[in-house]
């Protein structure tokens, strides 16, 4: 019989001390007396381990028996690079803080200073064309550290540029202080949004924030490059300063021997140089000084080194449900269409019904419905800022949805702007025209035109949107400063006047010098009563650069056409009749 072959096997490697323990994790016995795994070298967690005395944990080798071998880990593959650490996410001061900007130039410091400079000598007097004069030598200033730090000239940037430069035009055409106030205000954002770019909601609405800050870190900018150039032209500061100091002398003199010479000359000096002379007179132009000198430095710093608003999206909303989020606005679109409904009932079946109807008058049912709808129109553009963060964004469907809902409720806003305008009129034709309600106008026929860009934005995209909604609100501020809003409501209440004799003097004499062209048509008594209060007022001396156009063409009627007071014709007030305005 045939002996079976046996097989050469290679000898079983002994287990390892990982196997060896978890064959008697698994529940391997034991065996007693050699060769086999002792309950006492299996570390279990979670349970101390006994010390060799049996007394407690062997707090001495218990890291160096938990932990495996260094040999048991496997090695790196060669050639490889280890991963480094993942950095934290960056926060949001981090995300708006911008590079640091180059040192400053010689145009930035002589611009800056000649804005200090021309704020000193114009600016305490007024606000009139001597607003544009301060701003130019801060543009400048702003210029020269936008080249020096190579930053590009984009289109946007000159948009925003002339249109603040635009705006600080209306101070020297128009005395009126409201309009005034919102072309300078506008002015400013515009000037911040020129120097930081963007176009993003966050740069359009925070840029005047960076403009603001920028103030503090412009002096400390401005001021370590005047350091610098005065540690290296030490030997020339001297002939400058020098030279500086004679010409201030000439000037001076032979100034003051030109004008003893001839009186036109000294007119003529006399208006082109500040009046340095009231008490007062020192510490207001010290202020004024300062404001154009870090306004200037400010404007500079932020056009070296702007602050990337772009840089802070808003996050978009969580998406909703088709039934979750079209129900809601369906239903809104249903009351919208049910009020233009009766509105377009009433403009075709006239107003005389529904005042029948309601119990109401004319002007109550003028004034109820304006205000109501004013808020209407603000917070309909709320629920489409958040209809929009939240629209559903699976696919094409729901583009169309979403288009088709918002597309729908925009057209029956701009109905309902279309009547509060309308009931604005109605308001208008019973009580007269006032700041407040000439103001409203103006707000109601922006807010319309907002409505249509968010209807343009849901066909073309949004990218636009923020710069076109800035650029229109910036249109509809100098719009409103260049129509003279005291001129119209003046020209509309002497038209009311001429009309059915109706006139409000105590409200009229409260108006800038901008009525006074409208106020001049009226018959005596009535005209001098009215521009007696402007009399005082263009007689004060004001310099050229701080008078207004306006002041300038009110002073050339009064010199054709004096004031003649009658005090006892203006007590008695027989020849008009003061309305009351709601």
């Amino acid at each position: 019989m045939r002996r079976p072959r046996r097989r050469h096997t290679a000898p079983r490697p002994p287990p390892t001390p990982h196997r060896r323990a978890s064959a008697g994790v698994a529940g391997l016995r034991p065996r007693c007396g050699g060769g086999g795994v002792e309950l006492s070298d299996i570390p279990v967690q979670g349970e101390p381990e006994d010390g060799p005395d049996g007394g407690g944990p062997d707090t001495s080798g218990a890291k160096e028996r938990r932990q495996p071998p260094a040999a048991a880990w496997p090695p790196p593959p060669p050639g490889s690079v280890p991963r480094p650490p993942t950095p934290p996410a960056p926060g949001w001061f981090d995300k708006v803080k911008g590079a640091a900007p180059a040192a400053v130039g010689t145009v930035t410091l002589w611009a800056a200073l000649a804005a200090g400079l021309v704020a000193c000598l114009v600016l305490a007097d007024g606000l009139g064309i001597n607003l544009l004069l301060a701003a130019v030598p801060a543009a400048v200033a702003a210029w020269g550290a936008a080249r020096r730090a190579e930053r590009e000239v984009r289109p946007w940037t000159v948009v925003w540029a002339v249109a603040g430069l635009a705006l600080l035009t209306v101070p020297a055409l128009r005395d009126a202080g409201w309009p005034v106030f919102l072309a300078v205000a506008g002015a400013f954002a515009l000037g911040a949004l020129a120097l930081n770019g963007g176009r993003s909601w966050t740069a359009v609405l925070l840029a005047p924030l960076g403009l603001c800050a920028a103030a503090v870190n412009g002096v400390a900018w401005g001021f370590r490059g005047v350091k610098a150039r005065a540690a290296g032209t030490s030997g020339r500061l001297g002939p400058v300063l020098r030279g500086t100091g004679v010409a201030v002398v000439l000037l001076v003199v032979f100034g003051a021997l030109f004008a003893g010479a001839d009186a036109a000359f000294a007119d003529l000096l006399g208006n082109l140089v500040p009046d340095l002379e009231g008490p007062a007179d020192g510490p207001l132009r010290l202020v004024t000084f300062a404001l154009g000198l870090v306004g200037a430095l400010a404007a500079a710093r932020t056009a070296a080194a702007p602050i990337p608003w772009d840089r802070t999206r808003i996050p978009e909303g969580r998406p909703r449900g088709r039934t979750e989020w079209a129900l809601p606005l369906v239903v809104l679109t249903a009351l919208f269409a049910a009020f233009n409904a009766v509105q377009l009932a009433v403009l075709f079946g006239g107003y005389d019904a529904v005042l029948e109807k309601t119990g109401l008058t004319y002007s109550e049912y003028a004034r109820q419905g304006f205000w109501q709808l004013l808020v209407v129109t603000l917070l309909f553009l709320v629920v489409v800022v958040v209809a929009a963060r939240t629209a559903p964004r699976s696919g094409p469907r729901d583009r169309v949805l979403v288009r088709s809902v918002l597309g729908v409720l925009c057209v029956l806003a701009l109905v309902v702007v279309a009547s509060a305008v309308r009931r604005m009129d109605m308001y208008v034709d019973a009580y007269g025209l006032t700041r407040l309600r000439i103001s409203v106008f103006a707000m109601e026929f922006w807010l319309g035109l907002v409505i249509v860009l968010v209807m343009a934005a849901g066909v073309w995209g949004a990218r636009w949107l923020p710069r076109a909604v800035a650029a229109s609100a910036a249109a509809g501020v100098l719009a409103f400063g260049l129509m003279s809003p005291d001129a119209m409501i003046a020209e509309h209440n002497v038209q009311r006047y001429t009309a059915d004799g109706k006139l409000d003097q105590t409200y009229l004499e409260g108006l800038s010098v901008d009525a006074v062209p409208a106020l001049d048509r009226l018959e005596e008594p009535l005209r001098s009563c009215l521009l007696a209060e402007f009399t005082d007022e263009l007689d004060d001396g004001t310099p050229w650069y701080a008078t207004s156009w306006s002041e300038r063409e009110a002073r050339g009627i009064l010199a054709e056409r004096p004031v003649e007071l009658d005090s006892a014709a203006c007590r008695t007030g027989d020849r008009w009749e003061d309305d009351y305005y709601e």
